[in-house]
């Protein structure tokens, strides 16, 4: 388990106030944005930290675990492994893989022997699983892709417009900095992860028989990033394409891909009647890379792209999201974490007075203290507008939230 890795210290932060607490610790993700190597960088704190730690790591992805198919083969292997003499820290990476793996964690939990971390990448089975079974005995980080910042450093790029549109181009998979962001190989790669995903991860979890309508479905949420959409007008735009399939298997199809961590679905929010709406959302992908395996990038959609990338780096940052509807504008982002509630405006260019108009003007009809933000390409982007930074895209990615 001697493994080489890039420290994300962010993330280390937010576990060590859990570290040796009897309480689950439950990692979860798309595949292939670092779980694993965070499993590893804690591992090694732990080392370093505990005089003689029991170390049990059991990695689900390597043929030497296939033999743990369920929750008895789980005790039994973790009981053949554990040192009564000393605490035992317990790792088991993609754990959705191990049916009934809760009946195991919650004997372990009780035993108190045992500091226990998992990981997973699905969220529909660990949310009701873990909910069921363990409420209030665990606590879940959300593991994201590389951030910008995490980009420049794990690629050992400057910071530059030229770093940023390989940033939108390629995403933020960690394993790329393997493959020194050599366009066809990077895509190879990319094109092994979205099979990985859609086909184990979707097809094959959910005993899916239309490929083909999802393959459709994946190209056109590509392609419509960032607008409202409901699951009939999706339907309908596939019937003209001779597909027909019906508005619930297209609900339960968005599912499926939403709890493969692939894409994220954003709600509507009134700001003013404080309510969430239930139809007409929004959604965006979980990697970039990913989204132009399925749409090449090309700069007519850079105002998708960098929608996609200004709302992953408000969910990295711990915010839950939504669309903001105020009156009869539209806000892109309302971001709330806690008592901290951010508007997001974003826009390519501040062209003339009339995109001014419409970006700030929108924001300065909400009648409130909290901050607003518009985000642009703008290279000279550093003013205030009558209390609302305009920033540009690349510090924005830079700036803590």
């Amino acid at each position: 388990m001697n493994k080489k890795y890039f420290l994300r210290d962010n993330y280390l932060s937010k576990f060590q106030p859990f570290i040796d607490k009897n309480i689950i610790k439950v990692l979860v993700g798309q595949r292939r944005v670092g779980k694993s190597y965070l499993l590893f960088q804690l591992t090694d704190f732990i080392k370093s930290e505990f005089k003689n730690p029991n170390i049990i790591f059991i990695n689900k992805e390597l043929t030497e675990f296939s033999e743990i198919k369920n929750h008895e083969n789980l005790t039994d292997f973790v009981k053949a492994k554990t040192d009564k003499k000393n605490q035992n820290f317990l790792f088991i990476d993609e754990i959705q893989d191990i049916e009934q793996f809760e009946i195991s964690l919650r004997s372990f939990l009780a035993e108190g022997n045992y500091d226990i971390y998992c990981t997973g990448s699905n969220s529909k089975i660990l949310s009701s699983d873990i909910a069921t079974y363990l409420s209030g005995r665990y606590v879940q980080f959300n593991i994201h892709g590389l951030s910008y910042k995490e980009f420049l450093n794990f690629h050992k790029l400057h910071e530059n417009s030229n770093s940023l549109f390989k940033f939108f181009k390629f995403g933020g998979l960690p394993y790329l900095h393997n493959i020194n962001l050599e366009e066809n190989a990077v895509f190879d790669y990319i094109k092994s992860i979205y099979n990985t995903i859609i086909l184990r991860d979707v097809v094959t979890r959910y005993n899916l028989r239309s490929i083909e309508f999802l393959e459709r479905l994946n190209l056109f949420i590509a392609d419509n990033i960032g607008s409202l959409v409901t699951a009939k007008r999706i339907s309908d735009f596939l019937k003209s394409q001779n597909i027909n399939i019906s508005t619930k298997q297209t609900l339960e199809y968005l599912q499926y891909l939403q709890n493969a961590f692939f894409i994220k679905k954003v709600s509507r929010f009134d700001i003013k009647g404080r309510k969430i709406f239930e139809i007409n959302d929004k959604y965006y992908f979980t990697d970039l890379g990913l989204r132009n395996h399925l749409q090449p990038f090309n700069m007519k959609d850079i105002n998708k792209i960098l929608e996609n990338i200004v709302y992953n780096k408000l969910i990295s940052s711990d915010f839950n999201v939504y669309i903001g509807k105020y009156e009869d504008k539209e806000i892109d982002f309302v971001a709330v974490k806690g008592d901290k509630t951010i508007y997001v405006q974003v826009a390519y260019l501040i062209t003339d007075e009339k995109v001014h108009e419409r970006e700030f003007g929108n924001l300065l009809k909400i009648n409130d203290n909290y901050k607003k933000i518009v985000v642009s390409m703008d290279e000279f982007a550093t003013s205030n507008y009558k209390g609302i930074e305009h920033l540009n895209i690349r510090n924005f990615l830079l700036e803590n939230l």
